[in-house]
């Protein structure tokens, strides 16, 4: 778990990330050994209350630092769900990071933890994640919450009970420039 300070310093490095794309002024390299851990990280841009990005690596394939520096610039550059964040738009986002935990395969869907727990499902036809604050934010149920990630991987809910698609859980670290986590 991060501190808050460390969390403050990764939005503002993740903001420095961005800005850099922009204005052409580096990011400041982060020195904590903390954020030398992999882990999965993804970070969301919201603006005015609304995504405005989102991007992540779902397992840990390089260190927060690393990973919190390229998902920031992907989240506004890449997604292709929007347009490149603009110079004049960087004022008006706020920031979340949410630092991924273990992956835990999902015996039994109803033993999901609305809030808390993150979906990953896999299969050869596609992938989807949700993070754990997504089934919160939209109130879903469990059964809701379970079609969306198949929505998202593409696949039908019957891939899973089939055993062609595998769900797993995870919970993470969730923080932002707004705090309401």
């Amino acid at each position: 778990m991060l501190t808050f300070e460390q969390q403050q310093t990764l939005l503002s490095f993740a903001r420095q990330a961005i800005a850099e794309e922009l204005s052409n002024v580096k990011a400041i390299a982060l020195k904590d050994p903390a954020f030398l851990q992999k882990a999965g990280v993804f970070v969301s841009l919201h603006k005015n209350g609304v995504l405005r990005g989102c991007i992540g690596y779902a397992k840990a394939y390089k260190s927060i630092a690393d990973s919190v520096y390229e998902m920031a610039k992907s989240a506004a550059f890449e997604d292709p769900r929007f347009p490149k964040l603009s110079l004049a738009e960087l004022a008006k986002i706020d920031l979340e990071i949410s630092i991924l935990g273990e992956m835990n395969k999902v015996q039994d869907i109803n033993r999901i933890r609305i809030g808390i727990d993150g979906l990953f499902l896999v299969s050869d036809y596609g992938s989807g994640l949700l993070l754990p604050q997504v089934a919160q934010e939209w109130k879903w149920d469990i059964n809701t919450y379970f079609g969306q990630i198949c929505r998202k991987a593409g696949i039908s809910e019957g891939l899973v009970s089939s055993g062609k698609a595998e769900l797993y859980s995870f919970e993470a670290q969730v923080f932002g420039e707004k705090s309401s986590f």
